[in-house]
């Protein structure tokens, strides 16, 4: 009985364990079928469910083994019993299966979970468990072929997961893991509705066969195969989930598994890794992971996927690398390396660097607006993580070719990086001047040894750094390199003439192009250069920005002595006139002394040709801010008569409507403007026979009798053009300065009473108008002025109201009899006495008395008589003192001592204190003299 005993109790608790696990299963089995036809949310559906599955799992792995219940022996042969109850408990769960399965195509993801949980059990029905996974895979992919359409996307890791059982050590698991494959990608292929022909060859040579040995001489242990057929059979995606899965066990501790993955990862990739999406997100995973303490097989595994990867997606792959902080640490630099492996590619990566090599460090674009914006966030320097790469990647062996492909693009794109980084002063934030180091080892690289070591020698390298001398170190670039004669020229030539046409992405671009450029042109042709460049630097006279124009401008100067030889002279010409439009004085006086140095050497018949342009280009900047361009216009506008005098009569229209601005600056404060219109105004006297140099000399100015002789003498010969230097004149009413508002009230009434007759009564209100407004003027001397013009207006226009048979006759007499105007304003006068208003002091009142007293006295000395002529100031003992001079008319004409009949002995005694010392030193008189001429 005892024996009895012991031999029951095993059978009895194999049948429990048994009979727990096949009620658990079928409880399980009726939820998930209660489950399929409800309406709960998918998601939540298929998480409830895949717990189910997951406890279901482990009630079949806790089961005890099939050996186990063949080894008990009893009387009443329990152990059949219990095996068929095994196998239906087994059943039950493959049956569970493929419910799910059957219902929806997406649940196969659970098959991939229990893959996961078998690998990582090491159950006892591993080989089992293997067997369900084929047949469920059967099942669905004969219901595939029902559906017009299938979603699994858990092929791709469910895939994954096969293909490393197809190389499991036991060779049961091995076959059903190449079956359990083979459905699968007939799944794929259902789902793959667009495959190419070539993977329809390869698929169909796996889905014709149906002798299911033939599939482990296909599929098992054959990793090239499973990764062919995988990567033919498998959409992008799909695909791309087989490799991260692949790439994920990479970290995983057992070394077999690692191992296997990383063979099967690497013959993927080498076979289909043009399809593989996500490229940056694995290239970033793959940094991470490096960062971490990898091991040598493994990070040798990660390095080859970077490289597989560059072969086929260059771009992603370097604009990732890219996206780290600067500098790069030793792991991105591994990484750079096993990038530069891959030789085929070189010429697209480096196609992708001089692409992130257009940008500026530091600038990104404003979302709002849209225009850059300086920035030194880290996100913002892939340029300069560009230039440490290139000094990675321009010494190795196998991008030597692509360096010389790409050395002027390389060349240009590293000279304006140095130009951004000086810059952005990016070396004082600790970051080491890459663009500058990637620069020298391009000139090694290509073999210019001599010349680095040459502007070592010449400071250059040191003078990037310093922003004042960054242009200074283009050239000296440019220099070196052409006295070197480096073989690369034709070819950087036709770069840079490339890009000054399609135009650079920045204007300051625009200044290395330039003066690299330049330099080049000048070292190997002579001037005029070949017209294809000439016109690049007629376009670059009028670029934005002002250092290019004035480069452009500054060449075009040293082309001068043979400007004639030049095919299009006359459109270089205009574009220097346009120039003359610039909002920066320093480009218009350039573009002024070019003109200048041009005009000097130009043939006589294209120079009369311009003359007309050349002149009508001169009068706006006549009235220029800048006193450094109004005189320089106005003297050569003048040079410009002399040029052409014998062609005055073709821009005697242009002549007059400057006239206005050349007489009214002779008020300018600015000497080197005073002195430029006087210059000028005798050219024109000369030209046009005007009476008018005797007052522009500097000892006889007098403005108002500037003004008076040539408003006389346009009154003879010009006479139709008063009304429209009347219209110039009110012009200058509104400006800033008092001197031109001065100026243009006096010349204003000069003009009115000359052509009096023929304003109209409107014409008069306008002037009157204008008139009005200079009543109101914060200068007295402007004030008094516009009062006695006023009065002027008044009377003409008293005039033009009389009967309307006098104003017809005065009309004709007007055309047959020129009148001469005689002096109005008495302009000297009235500056001299606002003057001593200016100067209340009580010497001053006195002398000014004393002044009035001896003009209003009449003298008698000898046979000479004597008149107070002029009031001077000068400069005794640092303070300013009021001088009446009265002037001898006798023969001796030297000043001697008066008696006053002044009732004020004060002011007698002044003035003949201060003739006796002028009587005493004769000298004086003709310092006051010459002072007097100066005023």
């Amino acid at each position: 009985m005892g024996s009895i005993g012991k031999v029951s109790l095993p059978s009895e608790y194999v049948y429990a364990a048994l009979l727990d696990a096949y009620s658990g299963l079928l409880s399980h089995q009726s939820i998930i079928l209660a489950m399929n036809s409800s309406f709960v949310d998918p998601c939540m559906q298929f998480e409830f469910q895949l717990a189910l599955v997951a406890s279901s799992f482990k009630m079949v792995t806790d089961m005890p083994s099939l050996d186990k219940i063949k080894g008990i022996k009893d009387k009443k042969n329990y152990h059949e019993s219990l095996e068929a109850l095994y196998q239906s408990t087994l059943t039950v769960f493959e049956d569970t299966l493929m419910v799910l399965v059957s219902k929806d195509l997406y649940k196969l993801q659970m098959l991939k979970e229990i893959a996961v949980w078998m690998n990582e059990n090491s159950s006892h029905l591993q080989e089992r468990i293997m067997v369900i996974i084929s047949r469920v895979l059967a099942f669905a992919s004969q219901k595939s072929r029902t559906y017009p359409s299938v979603d699994a996307p858990c092929l791709g890791d469910l895939a994954a997961e096969l293909a490393l059982l197809c190389s499991h050590f036991n060779p049961a698991i091995t076959q059903q893991a190449s079956l359990g494959m083979y459905h699968l990608l007939c799944i794929a292929k259902s789902q793959n509705g667009s495959t190419t022909d070539k993977s329809k060859s390869h698929s169909n040579a796996i889905a014709s066969s149906t002798d299911l040995e033939f599939l482990p001489k296909v599929l098992q242990r054959d990793k090239s195969k499973i990764a062919q057929h995988v990567g033919y059979n498998l959409i992008p995606s799909l695909l791309t989930d087989f490799v991260w899965n692949l790439l994920m066990k990479l970290s995983k501790p057992n070394n077999k598994t690692a191992s296997e993955a990383a063979s099967m990862l690497k013959l993927t990739l080498e076979y289909h890794a043009a399809k593989v999406t996500m490229v940056s997100k694995i290239v970033d995973t793959i940094y991470r992971k490096l960062c971490q303490n990898s091991t040598h097989i493994t990070s040798i595994a990660m390095l080859r996927v970077i490289a597989l990867l560059t072969r086929t997606s260059p771009k992603k792959v370097i604009f990732q690398l890219m996206d780290y902080p600067v500098p790069a640490d030793n792991t991105l630099v591994l990484m750079w390396h096993a990038a530069s492996s891959e030789a085929s590619v070189a010429p697209l990566v480096m196609k992708t660097l001089l692409l992130i090599l257009k940008g500026k460090p530091g600038e990104s674009k404003d979302s709002l607006t849209g225009k850059s914006r300086p920035s030194m966030d880290e996100t913002n320097m892939m340029p300069v993580a560009a230039s440490q790469a290139l000094c990675t990647l321009l010494p190795v062996s196998s991008y030597r070719k692509a360096v010389a492909q790409f050395f002027p693009q390389l060349l240009m794109a590293l000279l304006l990086q140095v130009f951004y980084s000086s810059d952005l002063k990016v070396i004082t934030n600790g970051i080491p001047f890459f663009a500058r180091d990637a620069l020298r080892i391009l000139l090694k690289c290509s073999g210019l040894q001599q010349l680095d070591s040459a502007l070592q020698k010449r400071n250059c390298w040191s003078q990037f750094s310093q922003v004042l001398f960054q242009h200074h170190g283009v050239y000296l670039v440019a220099k070196t390199l052409s006295d070197y004669n480096f073989p690369q020229f034709p070819e950087t030539l036709r770069y840079l003439y490339k890009l000054s046409v399609e135009g650079p992405r920045r204007s300051e671009d625009s200044v290395v192009t330039v003066i690299f450029l330049t330099e080049l042109l000048n070292n190997f042709f002579s001037n005029p250069f070949p017209e294809e460049f000439l016109v690049l630097f007629i376009n670059w006279v009028n670029d934005v920005n002002p250092s290019v124009c004035k480069l452009s401008l500054q060449k075009i100067a040293t082309m001068a002595p043979v400007v004639n030889k030049v095919e299009n002279v006359c459109s270089l010409i205009l574009s220097i006139l346009d120039a003359f439009l610039s909002k920066d004085k320093t480009v218009v006086i350039r573009a002024l002394i070019t003109l200048r140095k041009l005009l000097e050497k130009l043939d006589k018949v294209i120079y009369s040709s311009l003359c007309t342009k050349i002149a009508a280009s001169y009068c706006p900047l006549m009235d220029h801010s800048s006193e450094g361009v109004r005189s320089m216009a106005i003297r050569h506008f003048g040079e410009l008569l002399r040029d052409m005098y014998q062609y005055t009569w073709m821009f005697k229209d242009v002549v007059l409507e400057g006239l206005v601005s050349l007489i009214l600056f002779l008020e300018d404060p600015t000497m080197v403007v005073v002195r430029a219109c006087k210059y000028t105004l005798e050219i024109c006297s000369l030209q046009f026979d005007w009476s008018i140099t005797y007052w522009l000399t500097d000892k006889n100015y007098d403005f108002e009798m500037v003004v008076l002789n040539i408003c006389n003498n346009l009154n003879i010969s010009h006479w139709s053009y008063l009304t429209d230097l009347i219209s110039d004149t009110l012009g200058f009413l509104n400006s800033s300065r008092a001197y031109l508002r001065r100026g243009a009230v006096i010349l204003l009434g000069y003009l009115a009473k000359l052509c009096s007759h023929l304003l109209l009564s409107l014409e008069i209100e306008v002037m009157l108008d204008a008139i009005d407004r200079m009543l109101r003027d914060e200068d007295s001397s402007i004030r008094e002025l516009a009062k006695q013009t006023k009065k002027l207006f008044q009377e003409i226009s008293y005039g033009l109201t009389s009967s309307s048979v006098k104003q017809t006759f005065r009309r004709l007499f007007n055309f047959f009899c020129f009148k001469k105007l005689k002096i109005i304003y008495h302009y000297k006068k009235i500056r001299y006495d606002k003057d001593l208003l200016r100067r209340p002091s009580s010497l001053t009142v006195s002398c000014y008395q004393a002044s009035m007293h001896l003009s209003a006295t009449p003298f008698t000395a000898g046979s000479g008589d004597y008149a107070p002529q002029r009031i001077h100031w000068l400069n005794f003992t640092g303070r300013l003192i009021l001088k009446p001079i009265l002037l001898c008319r006798c023969r001796c004409s030297t000043p001697v001592h008066h008696q006053c009949n002044s009732h004020d002995s004060t002011d007698r005694s002044v003035v003949a204190t201060h003739c006796s010392v002028l009587s005493r030193d004769p000298t004086q008189i003709s310092l006051m003299e010459r002072e007097d001429s100066a005023m």
